[in-house]
């Protein structure tokens, strides 16, 4: 055991019997270089292999005795000196630790500027219960030691200041503080800890004025005010606060109310609560109240509210508790009855008014919301004084310009409730002051104005009305103002509404006379804010009146005004009522020319339709056939085939069949490739029918250049069977070889070819997804459609071939290769 390590001191001779004779080498070059640690080091470096722990020790006591300024001895003695008692008990075995520590002060004497012998000094101290020794020797190595070094010795002691903990950890911190502010966190933590919430307070108050500060948690400057604020509220009775203490909390949460607005709702509670917590519940009601009436989000006034309400009735429930114990006892107390039923009169007059407060938010976050204000006075329903305050406020609060919502609304409403009312002199003084604000658009405006005159018409006050509605519409005979000039008031624009001007002509067209109404829709057309509408409504009063003639005029003027595609519906009205009217046909033909002159391809067809309609029931039938020919160049390309076809029918009921031959020429040679094909078989169908073979024949050896076989086979069937029916051999092989022609020019098409390879591609996919049938069911169909496929493909009157001769020795006939052209009897066959 380590009792009796050592206890040599400086000067004393070896002991003879830690001296073996395999030392007297060491011994002698210690001798010859005294001054030296090499031969000190070998030494030790001996007897760390073959000796005893004495035997080290001695050898090391005597090492630093001989060189007392070797930090490098000296380290190595210290480390084998603490190693040796590391796993003692400190309390048990206190003198073995002293007595390091004596060997520890012994090197401190001339190693004090050493910060590593410091380092093991204090961390061998910190594993003995010798507070106060441990504190004093960290002082001592902060004295000892230059400051450039002072950081190393802080690493041990702020963790041995933490387990200290009480006024030693504190006093500790506050000279850390001094040296290291960036660590503040850690001390302000360790203040709430032990209980100096005042200091952790003034703490908080110097890094949040320090703009240089430096969160190493990485908190942000609203996060440490946040908790200052936590710890002010939490510990609100243990926190001084007044002029002396410098700390006034409701100032410091007031700031913070007018800086993070994002946080006030939070910020009012907390507020509230540092006063219940004080004990001062009537400020803590104020500052509730005043908080609810301030707050601009929902979100900060649902938090307040529910903090408010949850106090009241946190107070009501502590009296009720108090009332019903006085009961159990008997006590009668008048006073603190009369205060509970004053308390719930108050939080029952609070819960009323939420309604009214959430509303009064919204309101502060926009004055301008208009539907805000509506519903304001829908809170107060029958209270006609403040339903007129409401009025009145809103009025007063709304910017016409910023308004959100239909601002001509409140003011109608407004004049609405005296209406219902029955004070209809204060109704219209409303109306009077609404059509002077400057609304933000002419239709708000104009809006306006057809209130009033409702208002008037549902007072049967029909003059009134009109009078209001031609002060509304009042404007110098040329009036040069741009509807859409926002530069101009609403004011000076609204009389070019025709909003306003509908309802004018209409409530004059009902209640005045007719001469009134003409003399509105004149001043419309002057005005140029005419619309179809508007000509379609004035023409068809004067056609009610039976002013005939004034209505085609008002058609007419429309038709200035308006191009197409307007001026056709236009054309349509005015063109059908002239032909009712049964006005004469050379009139009639010069509207329809003026209506055909510029009208677009696209409306072209129903025009001309009429036109030539008219002519076949009250001109010639050749005008009528003149103007179906104009058609069929007028018309729009998806038209023109229909006209074509409507022409050749007119044609043929007014002239006969041949009449049509022209048309049809000219419908082939005009329409694309896909209805010049329709048109060719029609065509022929006719010459057909005239017994004209060989014209039917040449129309379908033209259209044939159109048809590809294998994607228009409808066509071939049509010619075959013609030919079956009309023909002979010579014409049918004529119609095999234009048909082989023909299916080599689409052969070397590269766009057919894409387009049939696609397709073959998408059928064999299709064919791919069905489920297959058996095999030898698949072979049968196989061959009885290939069977039917020959046998629909032979040529009607003729035997379709088969594989082999029968019945007869009939010799093949031969194929020249050399001539494409020939035809053999076989391919009629195949074909």
């Amino acid at each position: 055991m380590p009792a009796t390590l050592l206890s040599n001191g400086a000067g004393r001779q070896p002991d003879l019997h830690l001296v073996s004779d395999d030392d007297f080498v060491y011994e002698q070059d210690i001798q010859r270089n005294p001054g030296s640690t090499k031969p000190w080091l070998a030494y030790i470096d001996f007897k760390t292999q073959h000796g005893s722990v004495q035997e080290q020790a001695f050898v090391m006591e005597r090492a630093c005795i001989q060189l007392p300024r070797s930090y490098k001895l000296w380290k190595m003695y210290l480390r084998f000196r603490t190693k040796h008692v590391a796993k003692l008990n400190a309390a048990i075995f206190g003198d073995e630790f002293r007595k390091v520590n004596a060997l520890f002060e012994r090197a401190l004497i001339l190693l004090n500027k050493m910060p590593r012998i410091w380092e093991m000094y204090l961390k061998f101290l910190m594993q003995q219960p010798l507070v106060t020794l441990t504190r004093r020797t960290f002082d001592r190595a902060l004295r000892a030691l230059p400051i450039t070094q002072h950081n190393r010795i802080w690493a041990l002691y702020r963790p041995f200041a933490n387990s200290a903990s009480g006024d030693t950890a504190v006093k500790i911190w506050r000279r850390y503080m001094q040296v290291h502010p960036e660590d503040a966190e850690d001390f302000i933590e360790l203040l709430t800890h032990v209980g100096l919430f005042t200091e952790a307070v003034h703490k908080y108050i110097d890094i949040l004025n320090n703009p240089r500060f430096q969160s190493k948690n990485g908190k942000g400057h609203y996060e440490l005010w946040s908790e200052m604020v936590d710890v002010l509220v939490e510990h609100a009775n243990e926190v001084e606060t007044g002029y002396e203490s410098g700390i006034d909390v409701e100032r410091i949460i007031r700031s913070g109310i007018d800086r993070f607005s994002d946080q006030r709702g939070k910020l009012w509670a907390g507020l509230a609560t540092y006063w219940i917590r004080r004990g001062s519940f009537e400020r803590a009601r104020d500052i509730f109240e005043e908080g609810i009436t301030t707050v601009m989000t929902v979100r900060d006034f649902s938090l307040v509210f529910d903090a408010y309400t949850e106090f009241e009735e946190s107070v009501i429930g502590a009296l009720m508790e108090m009332a019903s114990a006085r009961a159990e006892k008997g006590v009668l107390d008048e006073a603190a009855d009369f205060d509970l039923d004053i308390r719930m009169m108050r939080f029952e007059h609070l819960m009323d008014r939420r309604p009214f407060l959430l509303n009064d938010v919204l309101l502060r976050q926009n004055p301008n919301n208009v539907a805000e204000w509506e519903k304001r006075v829908a809170l107060w329903g029958d209270n006609s004084v403040e339903v007129v305050n409401t009025y009145t406020d809103a009025i007063a609060a709304i910017q016409p310009k910023k308004a959100v919502g239909v601002f001509h609304k409140l003011w109608a409403n407004y004049a609405k409730f005296y209406e219902r009312g029955g004070d209809l002199r204060n109704a219209r003084v409303i109306m009077e002051k609404a059509v002077k604000v400057p609304f933000r658009s002419v239709a708000e405006l104009a809006d306006m104005w057809i209130e009033w005159a409702e208002m008037e018409l549902r007072n049967e006050n029909f003059d009134d009305a009109m009078r209001i509605m031609a002060k509304a519409v009042q404007a110098p005979k040329r009036s040069t103002v741009d509807y859409f000039d926002e530069t101009l008031s609403p004011q000076q624009r609204v009389h070019k509404s025709w909003k306003l001007w509908s309802f004018y002509v209409d409530l004059v067209e009902s209640c005045g006379s007719l001469e009134d109404t003409k003399k509105i829709y004149e001043r419309i057309f002057e005005l140029r804010i005419a619309t179809p509408q508007t000509v379609v409504n004035y023409a068809n009063l004067m056609e009610e009146n039976e002013y005939f003639e004034e209505c085609f005029k008002i058609y007419e003027r429309g038709l200035d005004l308006f191009s197409y595609p307007v001026a056709f519906e236009l054309w349509n009205l005015y063109l059908t009522k002239a032909v009712d009217r049964k006005i004469g046909i050379e009139r009639l033909r010069d509207l329809f020319e003026q209506a055909v002159e510029d009208c677009p391809p696209k409306f072209a067809k129903i025009i001309y339709l009429m036109y030539g309609n008219l002519e076949e029931e009250r001109g010639l039938a050749r005008h009528a056939m003149r103007i179906y020919e104009r058609a069929t160049r007028a018309v729009s390309d998806e038209d023109r085939a229909d006209m074509f076809n409507f022409y050749i029918t007119k044609s043929a009921s007014n002239f006969g069949m041949p009449s049509t031959r022209p048309i049809y020429e000219r419908a082939i040679a005009a329409l694309p490739d896909e209805e010049a094909r329709d048109m060719c078989l029609k065509f022929a169908d006719m010459e057909k029918r005239l017994g004209e073979i060989d014209r039917a024949r040449a129309i379908y050896g033209h259209a044939s250049q159109f048809c590809d076989p294998r994607t228009n086979p409808g066509f071939w069937s049509k010619w075959h069977e013609f030919e079956v029916q009309h023909g002979n051999e010579d014409t049918f092989k004529e119609m095999l070889r234009i048909k082989r022609s023909v299916q080599a020019k689409y052969n070397t098409d590269v766009n057919f070819i894409a387009s049939q390879a696609l397709a073959k591609s998408q059928q064999q996919q299709q064919m791919e997804g069905q489920e297959g049938a058996a095999g030898d069911e698949d072979a049968e169909v196989a061959d009885a459609m290939a069977a039917l496929e020959r046998q629909a493909r032979a040529p009607v009157g003729f035997v379709a071939a088969s594989d082999g001769p029968k019945g007869g020795n009939i010799p093949p006939q031969p194929v020249v290769a050399s001539n494409p052209d020939a035809i053999d009897i076989d391919d009629m066959d195949d074909d």
